[in-house]
């Protein structure tokens, strides 16, 4: 049984993770999971040890470094848990769900890491941008949030990458899509990616997926009818060239998008085509987007699986693939998501993807329970350089999580003075506080 301590949490807290016991076979797994959770929001360092210490099991160790590496549970079926309760909360009913994918890479030291290997790193210093350690690929779900301009993505699944001659980062972002689009029947489920997420694998049934052209990505025509002639028939049309040359001869409009937290004024134009390169003769459109009087024939090439959306929405859509990026790099510096040094397969498998899906609860427990003005002037004043911030951060609702455990813990024990809540939690709120 894991200490009392464990147990003094905030109700709001405590309700949010309960909804993910079901995910777990055994109740003493989930309340090991709990632990480590408050552990991971209260301790300054994500190691596993860390998190145990200040999750109130300090002298249970050992059980949560077997939580990782030995327990009976699947990280696919937690991740779908939480995805679930992303969508429970922060989408409206019949809201489509956007999915962002992207790789990131974390450094580990020793040979004998499971599926560590040299592999790019874009946070590598000097002109060769490789690094020793592992690369992931992340899905998350993109959500509009009230009290954020810009959309917020959330980690739910997640996919270690096992190296060449294996299933590639696109197929993998092809599976990942595939389990969500399996797990909310009935809606629509919109993927995004950088232009290194294309393949005929990310063609499927239930959800479409918009990427980046290159610039040197030919595109033609749509698949022409059969003309009852000998031979084999055409699977694709004419030659429509590339961004540039459809660019050239497009008929081009005017429109708004809000893209990157602001409405912007740009000319788009679209066209039905295939690109055969990369989904075969899967039928999609090219959207071009550039800014008006544009020196350039095109600013940005999207191909998108998605037939009838408007071209404004789709160059939208994938201006929420940007979120992925933030939300990555909050993990790791943040959360210290990755600071946790393990060697085993399932631990390598787990941890990781644990503390983003931490990271997600956490976002998913401040704009249902505790989202509020004070917060950011609260910063503001400690931090009196942020002169224009108005919107809160990971840090900040960090921050307000561990505010809310300090009160529960201090008035669990009544203190014999005759005004305890006169005590000042942020005077003893500590930890990682960078916006």
């Amino acid at each position: 049984m894991l200490p009392s301590a464990s147990l003094l949490m905030p109700p709001s807290w405590r309700d949010l993770l309960e909804e993910l016991a079901p995910a777990f076979a055994r109740r003493s797994t989930f309340r090991l999971f709990v632990a480590l959770a408050c552990g991971m929001i209260l301790a300054d360092r994500s190691t596993v040890v860390a998190m145990a210490a200040a999750g109130g099991a300090a002298g249970q160790w050992r059980r949560a470094c077997w939580f990782f590496s030995g327990a009976a549970w699947d990280i696919g079926a937690l991740g779908l848990a939480v995805a679930r309760l992303v969508v429970k909360y922060l989408l409206s009913d019949g809201e489509p769900i956007v999915v962002a994918c992207d790789g990131t890479f974390f450094r580990r030291w020793g040979r004998q890491v499971f599926q560590a290997r040299w592999a790019y790193d874009g946070a590598a210093q000097g002109g060769k941008k490789i690094a020793f350690g592992n690369t992931w690929a992340v899905a998350a779900i993109v959500v509009r949030l009230p009290f954020c301009p810009s959309p917020v993505a959330l980690p739910v699944l997640f996919r270690l990458w096992r190296g060449k001659g294996t299933a590639s980062q696109v197929e993998l972002a092809a599976q990942m899509m595939r389990l969500l689009a399996a797990a909310f029947p009935g809606r629509d489920v919109h993927g995004v990616g950088d232009a290194a997420f294309h393949g005929e694998s990310l063609v499927m049934k239930d959800a479409t997926w918009t990427t980046r052209l290159p610039a040197n990505a030919v595109l033609y025509g749509p698949k022409p009818p059969r003309t009852r002639k000998r031979g084999r028939p055409r699977v694709k049309g004419d030659r429509l060239g590339t961004c540039a040359q459809i660019a050239q001869a497009a008929a081009w409009r005017d429109t708004v998008i809000h893209a990157y937290g602001q409405d912007t004024a740009v000319q788009v134009a679209d066209a039905a085509a295939l690109w055969h390169g990369s989904f075969r003769t899967a039928p999609g459109r090219v959207v071009l987007v550039r800014d008006p009087g544009s020196p350039k024939h095109y600013d940005l090439g999207l191909f998108t699986l998605d037939t009838t959306a408007d071209p404004a929405a789709i160059a939208e859509r994938y201006s929420w693939r940007w979120a992925i990026e933030p939300s990555n790099a909050t993990g790791k510096q943040i959360l210290g998501v990755g600071d946790a040094c393990n060697r085993a397969e399932k631990a390598v498998e787990r941890t990781v993807p644990s503390g983003f899906l931490i990271q997600t609860l956490l976002v998913v427990w401040y704009a249902r329970s505790a989202c509020a003005p004070a917060d950011v002037s609260r910063r503001r004043q400690l931090c009196p350089w942020y002169r224009t911030k108005t919107t809160p951060s990971a840090a900040d609702m960090l921050t307000r999580l561990r505010r809310e455990f300090l009160t529960a813990r201090i008035s669990a024990i009544r203190p014999g003075q005759p005004n305890p809540d006169q005590n000042d939690p942020d005077a003893w709120t500590c930890g990682r506080t960078s916006a």
